[in-house]
């Protein structure tokens, strides 16, 4: 662990230039008396490190010196996989070791493309979850990543929508992060896709399996998300839409603009779209929200509820309904 932040400390020396004992003692998330303690242990290794005095001093290398200690681990290789999601690798437990490597990555560049990486990582920032929503935290998170990882059975307690809880031994082959929400692969009889926070109990077992050669993590979620969006929508609706609410339908909601069938605008603007729904009640709720500026046609029966709904609203508004 020492030896680990020794070497850190000496790629921060490398890469960033003079830094503060404060700085680095954030950096390595440590004390200021540890940092002193480390930069005195390189120092008697013949690391040739310096401190200046004063306001604007700190620690730095002597001119022109580098250490060629930058290899990356395996672990550290593959977590450069998530160098986009440096929050989703801390909650799989590759925090650490992600910024490990990307130390040694930056380390083992030239000054010409070392800056032009920070270039980049300065100006484009990737946030995976939606707005206003709390963050997808699965309290077992952790654990399912390591099975992931060592490819080992995970004994898992699943939490289903109305059913009995499922308890059941299975082989995982991956995570995939979905608009801030965690979903693990995994075969049991079959593949399957669970949502991570409805495991309730995850045991990792000891014994290792054989993930299958010819699958792919990446080929298997857009197969199952288009089958999944596929028994979602469960009918459709015919609706007048004006301008205003148009430019929405394509970007909000359950509508996915790819299943939207319209016809060309009349004079006034609006036009008639065949979108797909879910239920009658889920469409109630999607369409309200857009107010006067959608008017459902077909089915009759959403377009009733609709209707009974928008007069209780009056009537509560309008003082009747205290």
């Amino acid at each position: 662990m020492r030896a680990s932040r020794l070497l850190s400390l000496l790629l921060l020396l490398q890469t960033r230039g003079r830094l503060t004992a404060q700085e680095l003692a954030e950096e390595l998330d440590v004390s200021v008396r540890t940092v002193y303690r480390d930069v005195e242990s390189l120092s008697s290794a013949g690391v040739p490190v310096y401190a200046d005095r004063g306001p604007a001093g700190g620690y730095q290398l002597l001119d022109g010196y580098r250490t060629r200690l930058t290899g990356l681990t395996s672990t550290e290789a593959g977590a450069l996989a998530l160098a986009g999601l440096p929050e989703q690798a801390a909650e799989l437990g590759l925090g650490t070791v992600l910024a490990a490597a990307r130390l040694k990555l930056d380390a083992a560049l030239p000054p010409s493309l070392r800056e032009g990486a920070h270039h980049v990582r300065d100006r484009f920032h990737l946030d995976a979850p939606g707005w206003f929503a709390d963050a997808d935290r699965p309290p077992h998170l952790q654990a399912l990543a390591t099975a992931v990882w060592e490819q080992r059975p995970v004994k898992i307690t699943y939490r289903r929508y109305r059913q009995p809880d499922r308890e059941s031994v299975v082989h995982p082959l991956g995570l995939v992060l979905k608009a801030g929400t965690w979903y693990l692969v995994a075969e049991a009889d079959r593949v399957r896709t669970y949502r991570a926070n409805r495991i309730s109990a995850a045991e990792v077992q000891d014994t290792p399996f054989t993930r299958p050669p010819e699958f792919d993590l990446s080929d298997y979620w857009q197969q199952w998300s288009a089958e999944f969006q596929s028994t979602v929508y469960k009918g459709e609706a015919r609706i007048r839409v004006s301008p205003k609410a148009m430019r929405g339908i394509f970007t909000a909601g359950p509508v996915v603009a790819a299943k939207v069938r319209g016809t060309e605008p009349g004079p006034d603007g609006w036009r008639e779209v065949v979108v797909p729904i879910e239920t009658h009640e889920i469409a109630q709720s999607d369409f309200l929200r857009y107010g006067p500026e959608i008017e459902v046609l077909e089915p009759a029966e959403l377009r009733e509820s609709i209707a009974r709904a928008a007069e209780e609203m009056v009537t509560r508004y309008r003082g009747g309904g205290r």
